[in-house]
């Protein structure tokens, strides 16, 4: 019986390492600058939703309030077997880092056209919600041209040499 329920946590670590929410959008408007891995303050209701890849961070984007770091437009929608503790699908949720990584990102946010982009949202090996966020400066067109002509070469290169 020790065996089994030694399968059922792998299996089930297994189901969780496999979320991993992606903000697509955040490297073709934006060149990153520095990156950090942030845990996130979430209901019960909420991580269930992320677990079943529920969450959306396309909108999302970072901000100090009250010398506090919060993830803002984050939506992770309603969990269906919530019943009376369902949360709300957009609201500020609580960013956790170090002070030494909180003062860092506060001092770069001072600079003018930097900003703080989440990119991605995954489940760590012991179970928790994080999501890695990028010190970002913003692109211009013609660095997104370029973005697009490496990305096409690319793709040519590797149909020829299939």
């Amino acid at each position: 019986s020790d065996f089994i329920a030694y399968k059922i946590k792998y299996i089930c670590r297994v189901e969780e390492s496999s979320i991993n929410i992606k903000n697509r959008k955040a490297s073709f408007d934006y060149s990153f600058i520095e990156k950090f891995i942030a845990g996130i303050m979430l209901t019960g209701t909420e991580i269930k939703a992320i677990r079943q890849g529920k969450a959306n961070i396309t909108e999302a984007f970072c901000a100090f309030l009250k010398e506090e770091l919060y993830v803002r437009n984050m939506n992770v929608q309603e969990y269906e077997n919530s019943g009376y503790a369902a949360h709300p699908a957009v609201r500020d949720r609580k960013l956790l880092l170090q002070k030494k990584e909180i003062k860092k990102i506060a001092l770069a946010l001072k600079d003018a056209g930097i900003a703080l982009i989440p990119l991605r949202m995954f489940i760590n090996e012991r179970g928790f919600a994080k999501l890695e966020i990028a010190l970002a400066k913003g692109k211009k067109t013609h660095d997104k041209r370029d973005d697009i002509k490496k990305r096409d070469l690319e793709r040519e290169t590797q149909r020829r040499f299939k």
